[in-house]
C-alpha cells in the first residue's frame, strides 16, 4: 500500500472522506503478572503494517451515529467504530453525528488489532472533523475504555508498551518486510488469557531497542504455546514459516509472521504457502498515517 495516497486531512471536503486503519504486529509479547481486577500485565512492542482497513466517514448535522456498511459477524451496537463515535460524542458534548462505512481488509480474530485500529481511526478522524480539539493523550484515554490495543493506534508510532498495553514509549523499528499468514481459524482473545497453562510470570525486561537481530533474540510471545495447543492450525502455520525464518504469532493469534530482508525474499516464501493458509507480504512502518491529524 502506498501510504502517500491518503490525502492531507486539512484539504478534505465535508462529504464521504476515507481514513486508513492499519493493522499491527506484536514483535514480542510477555505476560508479566496479573492485577487484582483480573487484567493481565504485559510488555510488548507494537509496529504497524500496510494491511489496512478503510473507514469512510460522512458528518451528519442531526447527531445520529450510523454504521451504513454490513458486517455480518458484528452488530452495529457492538461495533467498536460505533462505540468510539458515541464515546467521543458523549465526552465532548458534540452535537454532530456521522455515517460510518467500514471496508474490512484486516481479518477478524487474527491478533492484528483490526477492530482496535478501526476505533482509533474513528476517534482521530471525528476529533478532527467535529473540531473537538482533544489532544492525543485525551484520545488515548478514551480509546482505553474501548480496548487495551486502541491507545497505541491513537499514539501513532511504533511503541514499547507496558501495563495492560496502554503505557507507551515510542521506539524506532526497522521497516522490514514480513510474510503474514492467516490460519483458517479465529482465536478468541479471552479464551487464551483465561487458559490455566498461560505463563503469567515472565520477568520484566527493560525497553528493548530493535536495531539489529541480537536485540530481538530471546523475545517471544507468551500466548503462542496456548494458542498452538488449542488451535493446531496456528502451529501448522508457524511450522511452515520456521523453515525460512524465525516465526512468531502476533497478539493472541491466529496470524503468524516472519521477517525477511527484502520484498523479493518474502514474496518467494509467500508463493510456497500451503493451501489453506491465507498469505500476504506486508511492510512494517513506524508512523501511523494519521499521526499528524489533530
Amino acid at each position: 500500500m502506498d501510504l502517500a495516497r491518503w490525502h492531507d486531512p486539512d484539504t478534505m471536503m465535508n462529504d464521504w472522506q476515507d481514513f486508513p486503519a492499519p493493522a499491527k504486529l506484536n514483535l514480542f509479547l510477555h505476560v508479566t503478572g496479573r492485577r487484582p481486577d483480573g487484567y493481565h500485565l504485559l510488555q510488548t512492542a507494537f509496529t504497524f503494517i500496510d494491511l489496512c482497513d478503510t473507514i469512510s466517514i460522512r458528518v451528519r448535522a442531526d447527531g445520529q451515529i450510523r454504521r451504513v456498511s454490513e458486517l455480518a459477524e458484528v452488530p452495529p451496537e457492538a461495533d467498536l467504530v460505533v462505540r468510539a463515535a458515541r464515546l467521543l460524542q458523549q465526552a465532548t458534548g458534540c452535537p454532530l453525528g456521522a455515517d460510518l462505512r467500514v471496508d474490512k481488509q484486516i481479518p477478524m480474530g487474527g491478533g492484528l488489532g483490526g477492530g482496535s485500529s478501526d476505533a482509533a481511526t474513528v476517534l482521530l478522524a471525528l476529533n478532527h472533523l467535529w473540531q473537538c480539539r482533544l489532544d492525543r493523550p485525551a484520545l488515548q484515554a478514551l480509546g482505553l475504555q474501548l480496548g487495551a490495543d486502541v491507545p497505541v493506534f491513537v499514539f501513532g508510532h511504533s511503541a514499547f508498551a507496558e501495563g495492560v498495553g496502554e503505557v507507551l514509549q515510542a521506539i524506532e523499528v526497522p521497516e522490514d518486510w514480513y510474510v503474514l499468514l492467516r490460519p483458517p481459524v479465529q482465536v478468541p482473545t479471552a479464551e487464551i488469557f483465561s487458559a490455566q497453562d498461560l505463563t503469567r510470570n515472565t520477568k520484566p525486561i527493560t525497553m528493548p531497542v530493535f536495531r539489529d537481530d541480537a536485540t530481538r533474540r530471546g523475545l517471544s510471545n507468551d500466548l503462542q504455546s496456548v494458542a498452538c495447543r488449542l488451535y493446531p492450525q496456528v502451529a501448522t502455520a508457524l511450522d511452515f514459516l520456521q523453515q525460512y525464518a524465525e516465526a512468531m504469532m502476533t497478539g493472541s493469534g491466529a496470524c503468524v509472521f516472519a521477517r525477511f530482508g527484502s520484498k523479493e525474499a518474502a514474496e518467494a516464501v509467500r508463493k510456497k504457502t500451503p493451501q489453506g493458509l491465507q498469505a500476504w507480504v506486508v511492510r512494517g512502518y513506524n508512523v501511523h498515517p494519521l499521526r499528524k491529524l489533530n
